[in-house]
């Protein structure tokens, strides 16, 4: 428990500012999304359009010179790192991109309905966290790097949260993910307490939260309270009854959550951001721009654009930084974040352009959202579609 803090209260009386912009798809607990341009207008996000998610009210932790994380499961028993332990050790920034598996799911919806908060293509956000290393603090407590399993039988590390949610009656949130990756250096695993070259703002973990890169957020657990190395991975609601891939001949009627596991690493995805589902506009050329990113720490090979629903097709430019030829598995390129793309489209008459990723593993977006249609409504990472209006006197999107 962290000592000295004081929770959030459950009636949401002391919820932080947020940004006017925002779209918010529901207000307790609150969640919420900013516009397609905005989300596309640059390769780092804004903190303030950072998306938000949240399962419920958001922490008050007042008393920072108490705070401390617990790290349990280890030999001698539970040690303690305050906030000033963390930042001795080395600070790293990582620039990751965070996306709710539920990104798309109002799309989804569309083809049959799912449960969840309906999210439009903007439940992301590309950052640069700031932090240690899981591993290095895991090593300051006697857990080597690339230990898979430790002498007691530890397999997974598990993140516990401060917050209280109803699917945990009252409990914390809580997710793991695998020890060999929490103990490995090179998957950047992070224990941030900055965003943006900034402390972390109470809506996105303050003082601090794990950032697990190429992973569905779902496993980057805010305000961190514990970290325990258990034998089988967390046992939470949002591990065991939620974040699930379920075939779509799967209902509520005949659910089993113990057949899947939980949902790790998140598929190739691409959204156009520049137009929005069905629009109006002049007869000429068109800018298509959007963003692309997959999982596991795999680049974006090339994204594919269709003038004409999918008959025809070509290469659009993927860029990261301004200047830096984006190159997949570059050490030039961010190998966890996002790529964007730009291209033109000749508009003649009406239209329907697509976008669709690949990924350096050869992973290419489903054509259809019924092919992946799942009963929870995530991970709709089908060919991302918009209906184009030719309609003569409006003014041109160039």
């Amino acid at each position: 428990m962290v000592q000295g803090a004081l929770r959030g209260p459950s009636d949401y009386s002391r919820e932080p500012p947020r940004h006017p912009f925002l779209r918010i798809n529901a207000k307790e607990p609150f969640n919420a999304e900013p516009a397609r341009r905005d989300l596309a207008a640059a390769y780092i996000t804004p903190v303030d359009l950072f998306f938000k998610r949240n399962h419920c009210p958001i922490p008050v932790l007042d008393d920072i010179d108490s705070y401390y994380v617990t790290i349990g499961g280890i030999a001698g028993g539970p040690k303690r790192l305050s906030l000033d332990d963390i930042r001795k050790l080395p600070k790293y920034n990582v620039t990751a991109t965070l996306q709710c598996a539920g990104n798309r799911r109002t799309e989804m919806s569309k083809s049959r309905k799912v449960r969840g908060v309906g999210w439009d293509v903007c439940a992301l956000g590309n950052a640069t966290w700031g932090g240690a290393k899981l591993s290095d603090a895991l090593l300051l407590v006697g857990v080597s790097y690339h230990t898979e399993i430790t002498a007691s039988g530890g397999k997974h590390v598990e993140f516990v949260s401060v917050d209280q949610c109803p699917e945990e009656k009252g409990g914390p949130y809580k997710a793991s993910i695998p020890l060999g990756q929490a103990t490995n250096p090179a998957a950047d695993v992070l224990l941030a307490y900055e965003m943006n070259g900034e402390v972390l703002k109470r809506d996105h973990g303050y003082p601090l939260r794990a950032i697990v890169p190429g992973v569905i957020g779902a496993r980057s657990v805010k305000w961190l309270d514990r970290i325990d190395i258990i034998e089988e991975e967390s046992q939470g609601f949002f591990m065991q009854k939620d974040y699930k891939m379920f075939p779509p001949s799967v209902d509520w009627d005949n659910i089993v959550w113990s057949t899947r596991k939980p949902q790790m690493d998140y598929p190739v995805q691409s959204a156009i951001c520049s137009l929005e589902d069905v629009g109006a506009v002049k007869p000429g050329k068109v800018i298509v721009a959007g963003y692309a990113l997959s999982g596991g720490g795999r680049g974006i090979e090339r994204v594919d654009i269709s003038p004409d629903g999918g008959k025809s097709w070509f290469e659009a430019h993927r860029y990261q930084k301004q200047g830096v030829p984006y190159v997949a598995g570059n050490l030039t390129s961010d190998k966890w974040a996002w790529v964007l793309f730009k291209a033109i489209v000749d508009v003649k008459g009406d239209t329907e352009i697509v976008a669709k990723a690949v990924d350096s593993s050869a992973n290419v977006q489903p054509e259809s959202v019924e092919s992946i249609w799942n009963l929870r409504g995530i991970l709709n990472t089908c060919w991302h579609r918009v209906r184009l209006l030719a309609t003569p006197n409006l003014r041109s999107f160039m």
